[in-house]
């Protein structure tokens, strides 16, 4: 059974920089894309982050420049990287792999996830 765990969330001032990380057991991650997404209370999830199995990575406009995800398969790990955190990155961010080839940012091309942690950014 494949089941991710994410952890590294927490509070923190607008400015400042977390590393959300997501383990994974029960599968090697190393042939699939994995992502990261996030649900704000009363809005939609949304997908912030992906990274393919040969690296190659894509990222919501809202996060460019201040998100990095990267994987380690010898870890079967993935991280996201906040930097220059905004209030308006408050959310619940979940970890999830992907059952579709090609790489994007669409929830339904994921089959397993995580339970989430939270991500609370102060103003």
């Amino acid at each position: 059974q494949v089941q991710l765990v994410e952890s590294g969330g927490g509070v923190v001032q607008a400015g400042g920089s977390l590393r959300l990380s997501c383990v994974v057991s029960g599968r090697a991650i190393s042939g699939y894309g994995m992502a990261w997404f996030r649900q704000a209370p009363g809005k939609e999830r949304e997908g912030v982050a992906a990274i393919a199995w040969s690296g190659i990575t894509v990222y919501v406009d809202s996060v460019k420049g201040r998100f990095t995800i990267s994987r380690d398969n010898a870890k079967n790990t993935v991280h996201l990287q906040m930097n220059g955190l905004k209030p308006e990155d408050t959310a619940s961010y979940y970890c999830a792999r992907r059952s579709a080839i090609g790489l994007g940012l669409r929830g339904d091309e994921y089959d397993y996830w995580g339970q989430g942690t939270q991500v609370t950014v102060s103003s």
